[in-house]
């Protein structure tokens, strides 16, 4: 299966099993009749939600959720002390946008992507030899890191000391008042470190990239130190690509195509068959077209909006 990324055969029924199952992993998952409720166990990856309930291989529950069926999740969200989330794929249910709302959530919708390998970008198919850790250090991507003068790009092993590093990138990446000192550098990294990476969520982590549930690319810099990380959640043959962020000092760089290319490569590598991406906007949206991404469907994501109550 190596030799392509993609399938012909709906690769939306695909992702939306996917969806539904990767939680599963490393979490719980509670029945509401058209919602199922995620719960994520200490030291998952990415925090959970609520999503559309799957009947069938790709196919979610109908008629769909409506206004009380969210309020009855909203409810044990709060008691859980969880985040009142919600996502789904909005082809795939039509009528939850306005449940949400009538619930007293805000929405908003993404570009939902998918690997087109016809269209990928030279540079992204699998180096030879690429996944071979050694003393689990992990494996430099060659090619990708061209185009990023003085830095390297790295698929992550389980013992790699760059590994806690990568895992804290993306809280810097994406908070929008992130703690610690300068911008983007060393000490505010480690300051993360230790606020988001406990000795047990490195200890998952790094289980979890032993057993292939999680694989961390990260372009370093000459000392080692992360500046961009992203990460694939192979499960089956489908995988997402999640939190591909960079620290705002070293941005406009390319640094984020580079770790992109290196997961791309490192799909193609395991032969898994439907690689898929949320882009942030429709600028991200057209950055990943280059490395061969395509819409095919909108993500929808759901939390409280201003004075949002729960009934």
């Amino acid at each position: 299966m190596g030799a392509g990324v993609t399938s012909a055969v709906d690769p939306l029924r695909r992702v939306e099993t996917y969806l539904d199952a990767v939680p599963r992993v490393s979490g719980r998952a509670e029945d509401f009749g058209p919602l199922t409720l995620f719960v994520a166990d200490e030291g998952a990856p990415f925090p959970y939600c609520a999503r559309p309930a799957v009947v069938a291989p790709g196919r979610v529950a109908h008629p769909g959720p409506g206004p009380d069926d969210v309020w009855r999740v909203r409810e044990r969200q709060r008691r859980l002390g969880v985040p009142e989330s919600f996502e789904w794929i909005g082809e795939h249910a039509p009528g939850l946008r306005a449940a949400a709302g009538k619930a007293g959530l805000r929405v908003w919708e993404r570009p939902l992507m998918v690997l087109d390998t016809a269209g990928a970008d030279a540079h992204a198919a699998a180096p030879p030899g690429l996944g071979a850790e050694g003393p689990g250090l992990g494996t430099e991507v060659p090619g990708c890191g061209r185009s990023v003068p003085g830095a390297v790009v790295r698929v992550l092993g389980a013992g790699d000391p760059a590994l806690p590093g990568a895992l804290a990138v993306p809280y810097l990446a994406f908070a929008e008042a992130p703690p610690g000192g300068g911008r983007g550098s060393p000490l505010r990294l480690e300051d993360a470190v230790g606020l988001y990476v406990t000795p047990w969520t490195l200890a998952r982590a790094r289980d979890r990239v032993r057993a292939g549930h999680t694989v961390v690319a990260a372009a370093l810099d000459d000392a080692g130190v992360p500046l961009c990380a992203g990460q694939l959640l192979p499960l089956g043959g489908t995988t997402e690509l999640v939190g591909i962020g960079t620290l705002p000092a070293v941005r406009r760089r390319g640094l984020g195509a580079a770790v992109t290319a290196a997961l791309v490569a490192e799909a193609r590598r395991l032969g898994l068959t439907t690689v898929f991406l949320t882009a942030n906007d429709e600028r991200a949206a057209q950055l990943y077209a280059r490395h061969g991404f395509r819409t095919a469907a909108t993500a929808c994501f759901a939390q409280p909006a201003p004075g949002g109550g729960a009934g």
